[in-house]
């Protein structure tokens, strides 16, 4: 059943409206007609089954036939700190991401990033926002994760310090396992009946991270975490790391 995002303001005395770039999808592109059914989220993790009954030149208007909780959301709330890769390989990591159960992407600039970025033009972001909604609509999300503008190395590592959980993953020497760091945050989050946890999962770029990186990622806390035996690329990391977490949190 096609799947569309709407915010709550377009949910009123059990109907929805749809408009805009979705409204021509449902009736031009998919060539939808009255008494089809269509499930819609309101981004806050409630979906709604409905029933198209209109369709106007600007909008289409579907019934709300039931309501309920989106059981597609993983038990965490989970940020990916990003080191902006090169060429188009972050829309892979967007798109993968987000169907792996990211909350949200924050990229940053590193020492050995080859991409460089202060101030993106909005039509980047615009694109990269574009390719969150479309992989949200894909897997059957409840929500469309933000993918904010990109930041520096310090305010990355200082915001996802304050996570729950925070993953530094890291390929050099001196790592914690993750399987033995996860076990050890499970039990601490146990103990203190925090029951959605937030984590924060801080990717290198194709070069990694200097030392000088990981020694100040260390001094604000963040323990190197290795991924296992095998280098990974950039663009592969974010969404083996997602792997694991919800197979320890939600398998």
């Amino acid at each position: 059943m096609p799947r569309f995002f709407v915010t709550r303001d377009q949910i009123e005395d059990g109907f929805v409206t749809i408009f805009g770039d979705d409204a021509h999808h449902i009736s031009r592109s998919l060539r939808m007609a009255a008494g089809e059914r269509i499930t819609v989220s309101d981004m806050q993790k409630r979906e709604y089954e409905c029933t198209l009954c209109s369709f106007l030149p600007d909008r289409v208007v579907a019934r709300i036939d039931s309501e309920r909780q989106c059981d597609t959301e993983p038990p965490f709330t989970a940020t990916l700190y990003q080191a902006l890769p090169k060429g188009d390989k972050l829309d892979s990591v967007i798109q993968k991401s987000v169907e792996c159960g990211i909350s949200r992407i924050v990229t940053f600039n590193s020492e050995r990033s080859i991409a460089k970025e202060n101030s993106p033009e909005p039509k980047k972001l615009a694109r990269r926002a574009r390719i969150s909604l479309e992989a949200a609509k894909q897997s059957g999300r409840g929500i469309v994760p933000e993918v904010g503008a990109t930041v520096s190395f310090k305010q990355a590592i200082k915001e996802a310090a304050e996570a729950d959980v925070a993953l530094f993953c890291y390929e050099g020497d001196g790592t914690r396992s993750l399987r033995s760091f996860l076990g050890e945050k499970k039990a601490e989050l146990a103990l203190s009946g925090i029951k959605t946890p937030t984590i924060s999962i801080v990717i290198g770029s194709e070069g990694g991270f200097s030392i000088a990186e990981v020694e100040h990622a260390k001094a604000a806390g963040l323990v190197p975490i290795g991924l296992g035996k095998r280098i990974l690329r950039t663009e592969t990391a974010s969404s083996f790391t997602l792997g694991c977490l919800v197979y320890e949190f939600e398998l």
